[in-house]
């Protein structure tokens, strides 16, 4: 599709967001369901972030997906957040609608989506397992707790495990690295296992203790085959890697600045590509 001045314009804005997928993303959904959009980059310095939202009413940008380190700095700017984005305390993606800048986070309901997508999971009912208190600890064991899970939190930092915990109320807890035994779903939330770090080979929990029948999801996903995932499916365990997640959140953007729901297949095959 030729780019024309009715062309929507959308962009990520990070730092680094050099070697972000997010492009390959969602000029692929833009693609593949015929919408007149494209998508870019925009590497914006730490202390920057409301500034480059605020920008989007006068460049008549879409729409924005914000990655760290800018998630709160751009509540600044904007004339309405909603209600989970104000729980979790952090925006992932702007919405401009007319000038009106809408903040929002899709990180939780993209996990959600995407273990629907790619592991058949209904949570309504399940025990998760969330490793983490971190920022998507906390939209992770909040969307899942929405969906009707019992959610389990296990941290390093007990203290950090019951501040992300309190997040989804009741039906979620902090617990000991055992509870993880009779959970349906365990997640790993935290970096460890991502590629080119100190604890690239760190697998956060044992496999071994896991029932036979459960999903093990990482939302690292550099490298998709995590140190995790492969112990994992050693064990013949069911496994969710992070493109996921990753797709997942992109998708409810995608819908969100659009209308159009974007294929969440052709998603992931753009993803896997772009990192490859």
């Amino acid at each position: 599709m030729p780019i024309s001045g009715a062309t929507l314009l959308a962009a990520v804005i990070g730092w680094p967001v050099e070697h972000s997928r997010s492009p390959a993303i969602h000029n692929a959904a833009a693609k593949a369901s015929g919408v007149d959009l494209v998508y870019t980059a925009l590497p914006v310095r730490p202390g920057q972030g409301a500034a480059a939202a605020a920008a989007m009413r006068t460049l008549g940008i879409r729409g924005l997906s914000v990655t760290m380190p800018h998630k709160v700095d751009v509540i600044d700017a904007l004339d309405e957040v909603t209600p989970v984005a104000q729980t979790l305390g952090a925006v992932n993606h702007i919405t401009n609608n007319d000038g009106h800048l809408i903040g929002n986070n899709t990180d939780g309901a993209g996990f959600v989506s995407g273990l629907r997508h790619d592991a058949g999971v209904e949570l309504d009912g399940k025990v998760v397992g969330v490793f983490g208190a971190g920022g998507a600890a906390r939209a992770i064991i909040h969307a899942c707790a929405s969906s009707g899970a019992n959610v389990v939190v296990v941290a390093r930092d007990p203290d950090r495990a019951r501040q992300a915990a309190e997040i989804a109320g009741d039906d979620a807890k902090p617990g000991p690295i055992e509870a993880f035994a009779e959970a349906d779903v365990v997640v790993n939330a935290t970096p460890l296992g991502m590629a080119e770090t100190q604890q690239s080979d760190a697998v956060p929990f044992d496999v071994n203790a896991l029932r036979g029948d459960v999903v093990v999801v990482d939302i690292v996903y550099h490298p998709l085959a995590t140190p995790l995932l492969v112990a994992a499916q050693a064990r013949d365990l069911t496994v969710v890697d992070g493109l996921s997640m990753l797709v997942g959140q992109a998708a409810e953007q995608f819908e969100a600045w659009t209308g159009h729901a974007a294929p969440l297949e052709v998603l992931r095959q753009a993803a896997r590509y772009a990192g490859s």
